[in-house]
């Protein structure tokens, strides 16, 4: 099939930051593109082909927006799964697999394929509910402190707490959850893992991420991870391991735990184009976006190798603002060397909210640290 200038129609779900950085990557090759999201205000607007609004969750939304195009992909995993199996059924080439997104997009569901195929992850218990977790823990069957996560609808630290005492479960959501053991670790990483229809099959290098300790989003990503070759190694094979089992196209990002006896454990993936992976547009041969398209196209992929060392740091609105967003001392961070920052078109900020991010690259991972923590000390996202 002939992508490039021609008809074809590559349709996205979700008009976040995330397609807008996929938009990159289309434009570049002239594919046509339609996405789909619920807000006018999709930072995707600006730079597809045809934008519709819809209702992500919506069968019909989602069902016939995709009998619009010949490939359909999601940049969110919170889109209508039985309207993408339809889809799927009559033809239409839906990357990542709906089978892949069913085993993803509950958390509980996804504990239960890791334990399925004997792949290292956290101890667990699941419940209906928060009122089931509660009686456990006063019938002492489950012990303190423990990681509350939500098995739905939890995004940017959102639906993930860390529970000490009962009382931290005040005002949580009555709704299907996991009690998840707390893992005494030393890093947290991630290895984004790309594969196509063909099988071909490719990895990034290991990443260390590191998070606001009160929102729990990341807040920095640090590539090449700080970490012995060994465990690298062993977090990579892994990471394959888990790309095999779920047998997706497009990214896989794999997030998992060091500990402290140099283990690997997975805690969650993603199976479109990830947080973790943002510092390859500058840093790497070829960028994650580029590479998801590659695959869900099956075109060969791109070499994943990094160029040269390259922190991400996150631009998430200040606390106290909220309101027209203003990125205060941009242009200081604009004047430094290998420093790119990244504005993701969100006109509106509120506290922790994503609203861009910021690439270093150096020669010298000490030193992009460095730089990385001046930019976070310098710009802020405010109203």
């Amino acid at each position: 099939m002939n992508y490039f200038s021609s008809d074809f129609k590559l349709g996205i779900l979700g008009g976040g930051q995330l397609g807008k950085m996929l938009l990159f990557d289309t434009r570049k090759f002239d594919i046509q593109t339609y996405v789909l999201d619920p807000s006018d205000e999709a930072p995707c607007k600006i730079a597809c082909d045809q934008f519709f609004k819809g209702d992500l969750m919506d069968f019909e939304t989602v069902y016939n927006f995709g009998k619009k195009v010949d490939v359909l992909t999601f940049e969110i995993e919170l889109v209508n799964l039985e309207a993408l199996v339809k889809l799927e059924e009559e033809g239409l080439k839906v990357f990542p697999s709906p089978k892949t997104l069913k085993l993803i997009q509950n958390k509980g569901i996804q504990k239960d394929f890791y334990i399925q195929h004997a792949i290292p992850t956290a101890n667990y218990k699941s419940f209906d509910n928060l009122k089931s977790l509660i009686v456990d823990i006063l019938d002492s069957k489950t012990k303190l402190p423990f990681v509350w996560k939500c098995t739905e609808f939890g995004y940017d630290g959102n639906g993930v707490k860390v529970i000490r005492q009962i009382s931290d479960l005040d005002n949580l959501a009555n709704v299907e959850c996991i009690a998840e053991e707390m893992v005494p670790f030393k890093n947290e990483l991630a290895v984004i893992v790309c594969r196509n229809p063909s099988g071909e099959i490719k990895t990034y290098p290991v990443v260390e991420m590191e998070f606001h300790p009160e929102a729990n989003q990341v807040e920095y990503v640090i590539c090449p991870a700080r970490i012995d070759d060994k465990v690298a190694e062993k977090a990579r094979a892994i990471a394959l391991t888990v790309s095999e089992k779920f047998n997706h196209v497009g990214l896989l990002a794999v997030e998992m735990f060091q500990t402290e006896d140099d283990e690997i454990l997975v805690n969650e993936v993603a199976p479109r184009p990830h947080n973790s992976g943002h510092y390859s547009i500058e840093a790497s041969y070829t960028s994650q976006f580029e590479n998801h398209l590659r695959a869900i196209l099956d075109l060969p992929l791109g070499n994943t190798d990094s160029k040269v060392a390259g922190i991400m740091v996150n631009l998430v609105g200040s606390e106290g603002f909220s309101g027209n967003v203003v990125y205060e001392n941009i242009e200081k961070i604009l004047g430094w060397n290998g420093v790119t920052p990244h504005i993701y078109g969100k006109k509106q900020t509120r506290p922790f909210r994503k609203m861009g991010h910021v690439t270093i690259v150096n020669e010298d991972i000490i030193e992009a640290r460095k730089i990385a923590e001046d930019v976070k000390n310098t710009i802020r996202v405010i109203s």
